[in-house]
């Protein structure tokens, strides 16, 4: 199981921030003996309650920059003068990973909820029940710990008292639980147990409290600590019975202890402490959890008064009126019609049933609507191909199926060696770990560039002269070359780019291959040849959205309605989906610069009258949600570890 831990100090109590820092840090480590897939720390000082978070163990989070400069400035303020300028308190964690993967922030601790702050060493395996009993609590993870400060945050407004709430949540949970809960309208931290795995002891002059989920913890704290080895006995260190609590006034540090059993008779205080237990209103406090102002920066940054791009987006300026220069630059799209792709398929079109086009089929919404208009608008003969390039999904491929098997149309795969290509990427994935440039993020696709080269050669082993592509101009980013310090307003199309740029790119790509040699491996030369067919290799194929209205609404009901097209679980969303990359990489861009390739794609369709910005706004809060699942099988395929990988990303420093 996990294991918690806290240090309190009264106020005026000697102590210096170095110090205190230290004593957090070998506690924490202590502590890590039970639980090293996270570790987080919360701090009630100043008026305030701050949440800091992250999945490493807790030898490691402490290590980190952002946590030195997370608790560095709290411990200035609370210790100025050697002294405690008020009560403090910090309550950590050291998580053994049960419910939920620690590599989604959510489910890590300590954990906000209502406004009760706390953490949890145990499982409740009856949570999925209360879950349902307790329908309108808004769940935002997969830990049980959320689940316990939501309940002990309602049963404390709906009885005035902790204890009552404590009792309350203790009798209806079946499992482990040993807590420790700070509130934002209350002056007292509770620690609660009904294993006897929590373990306290004051100092001799009570100007301090430590606890911890084992006995050999505070001992050894003890002894090792040079802020507390003089203060404390270990001889001192209490066991807190299994169905009890304590109160813990943060002013005094007196306790008050109580009992968790519904009907028993409140525990005796002890004599020092007169004061009444119930619940004792105390200013509200401020809670910062660093994760949600994270949140708040993202949701805030500054957007285009036109289009919804942000202020992150690479080489974007605004005029006055706030208008973005991508949207200045935006050349609408000119379509050439459906007469004109008449006249273009005339002189093909098969007179025999034979194969008269090749269209190509990712199993996307596009490629799988393109086949249907070439079939059944247009009366061609198509031969669908796909390049499985080791991440067409098992969705895409269904998908695939429904449009073939129900259209007669012959399906051609050109498979690559899958083991060998997703050996490929996770040599890119994990090179891009080690120095992560948001540049270089494109080199995880770099062996579905192939698709190009082989859609050629199934038009010539056909011999037919027409291949379809079901790609669209909304779909331009401008973004990935960006951020390789590459400007690209000009063309839509990666062959299009001026040869000036595709050396810059060039050039970028080789000095972040030297700059990190672990991109110089199996795969490199997969990146070159991606590079060769996606910027030099002629592309003279036929884009069918160029002839005909690209309509999102018309495409997603043709495609469910007459083909019962699949969609993935994790997103309501259509786009994408046949492809198992794409919500790894978006993932990347959204936790990073605060959007993906669904902003660029709904201001694209914002320019062309397609949806008003209010709604391209919301539809992007709903496309930008993680999907967790999609990430996890992923990584699953490709061979990292998600947790891993996830911790690198979330720690990138953020551009907002």
């Amino acid at each position: 199981m996990c294991g918690i831990f806290g240090v309190l100090v009264r106020d005026g109590a000697a102590a210096d921030a170095g110090g205190m820092q230290r004593a957090i840090r070998d506690l924490a480590v202590i502590s890590e003996e039970r639980g090293k897939e996270s570790a987080g720390l919360a701090v009630r000082s100043g008026g305030e309650i701050s949440v800091f978070k992250r999945p490493l163990a807790a030898h490691a989070m402490t290590r980190q920059a952002d946590y030195r400069d997370f608790v560095e400035p709290l411990l200035r303020n609370a210790f100025a003068g050697a002294r405690a300028n008020g009560a403090f308190a910090a309550i950590g964690h050291a998580r053994l990973m049960t419910n939920g993967r620690q590599g989604i922030k959510e489910n890590n601790q300590p954990v906000v909820k209502d406004g009760a702050v706390g953490i949890h060493n145990g499982i409740v395996v009856n949570d999925a029940a209360l879950w349902q009993r307790y329908g309108d609590i808004h769940r935002q993870a997969d830990v049980d710990t959320e689940l316990l400060m939501a309940l002990l945050a309602r049963g404390k407004r709906k009885t005035g008292s902790i204890e009552a709430a404590a009792r309350e949540v203790y009798r209806e949970i079946y499992g482990t639980a040993s807590v420790a809960v700070f509130f934002d309208d209350e002056d007292r931290l509770l620690l609660a147990t009904n294993t006897g795995s929590l373990y306290v002891a004051s100092s001799k002059n009570g100007d301090m409290l430590i606890f911890a989920s084992e006995r050999h913890f505070l001992e050894t704290f003890i002894a090792g600590s040079a802020l507390v080895r003089d203060r404390f006995d270990a001889r001192t260190v209490e066991r807190v019975a299994a169905g009890s609590g304590i109160l813990v006034d943060l002013d005094t540090l007196d306790r008050h202890p109580f009992t968790l059993k519904e009907t028993g008779e409140p525990m005796p205080l002890p004599a020092e402490s007169a004061t009444a237990t119930g619940t004792r209103k105390a200013p509200r406090v401020r809670v910062r959890d660093l994760d949600s102002e994270s949140e708040a920066r993202r949701t805030n940054l500054r957007r285009c008064s036109r289009c919804i791009l942000p202020e992150t987006m690479p080489m974007i300026r605004f005029d006055s009126d706030g208008v973005c220069n991508f949207c200045h630059d935006y050349d609408r799209m000119k379509q050439y019609g459906s007469e004109e792709l008449e006249k273009l398929v005339a002189p093909h079109r098969s007179r025999n049933g034979e194969p008269d086009c090749v269209v190509g089929l990712s199993g996307g919404r596009d490629s799988c609507y393109a086949l249907h208009y070439l079939k059944e608008e247009l009366g061609l003969n198509p031969v669908a191909y796909t390049y499985d390039w080791a991440l067409v999904t098992d969705l895409g491929r269904r998908n695939q199926a429904r449009m073939c098997g129900k259209l007669g149309v012959e399906h051609v795969i050109v498979a690559a060696d899958i083991k060998e290509k997703r050996q490929n990427i996770r040599q890119n994935v994990d090179a891009w770990l080690h120095r992560p440039r948001l540049g270089m993020v494109p080199l995880f696709m770099a062996g579905d560039k192939f698709y190009f080269y082989y859609l050629q050669q199934t038009r010539q082993r056909y011999n037919v002269d027409l291949a379809f592509i079901g790609g669209n101009r909304l779909e331009k980013t401008n973004f990935k070359t960006g951020f390789c310090g590459v400007s690209n307003e000009g063309g839509w199309r990666l062959y299009g780019v001026h040869w000036t740029k595709k050396a810059q790119l060039a050039f970028y790509y080789l000095k972040e291959i030297l700059a990190n040699p672990r991109y110089i491996n199996r795969s490199l030369l997969d990146t070159v040849n991606a590079f060769r067919v996606s910027y030099l290799m002629p592309h003279d194929f036929v884009w069918l959205y160029d002839y005909i209205p690209w309509d999102e609404t018309l495409i997603d009901r043709t495609l469910r309605d007459v083909y019962d097209w699949e969609i993935a679980g994790d997103t309501d969303n259509t786009w994408r989906i046949g492809d198992g990359t794409a919500s790894f990489y978006n993932y990347i861009y959204y936790t990073v610069v605060g959007f993906s390739e669904h902003d660029t794609f709904r201001s694209n369709q914002i320019r062309e009258g397609m949806i008003g910005r209010e709604e391209a706004l919301r539809a992007v809060e709903v496309d930008n949600q993680p999907r967790y699942d999609s990430i996890e099988e992923y990584a699953h395929l490709i061979g990292f570890d998600f947790d891993e990988a996830m911790s690198v990303i979330n720690s990138i420093p953020k551009a907002y």
